[in-house]
């Protein structure tokens, strides 16, 4: 289970890359990446497949974002986040979150790729529930210290 000191760790960063941003406005991962930026975060997207998301021009690796990033939220299926934390690894990045539910995105393989590599992981949950004022999502932070989830 991730502890809570590793997601305040990670959200204690300002410049962070969004990996697997969607090209859509109205995908859930476009909401993130807007409240990150609205929050002061230095968010910095990541698809292979766009050129520019919310103005910002978009990187297809992690490896070509310049100056680096100092931590990364993997919003992909697990079969490609595997992939995505070698990437990371490979340009330094030392905090890597695989959003969503249970263990997210993250698998055994791209675990191991973050420990070998001495990268920080968050195995799971939406960051959105541990930011300040999380508005609605603090239901969700609620619903898994019910049912003891809630990392500690």
């Amino acid at each position: 289970m991730t502890r809570l000191e590793t997601i305040n760790e990670f959200l204690g960063q300002k410049r962070i890359a969004v990996v697997g941003v969607s090209r859509n406005q109205k995908d859930f991962s476009r909401a993130l990446f807007r409240d990150l930026r609205k929050r002061g975060y230095d968010a910095v997207p990541v698809n292979p497949g766009a050129a520019e998301v919310e103005g910002l021009r978009c990187y297809s690796s992690v490896r070509e974002i310049s100056p680096p990033v100092d931590a990364a939220l993997l919003m992909l299926p697990k079969k490609a986040a595997v992939e995505a934390t070698r990437d990371c690894t490979q340009a330094g990045v030392k905090r890597v979150w695989f959003y969503g539910v249970g263990t997210g995105g993250a698998d055994r393989e791209a675990l191991e790729i973050c420990e070998k590599n001495g990268a920080a992981a968050v195995a799971g949950h939406c960051p959105f529930m541990f930011l300040p004022n999380p508005g609605p999502h603090r239901i969700h932070a609620w619903v898994l210290k019910l049912f003891g989830k809630y990392p500690k």
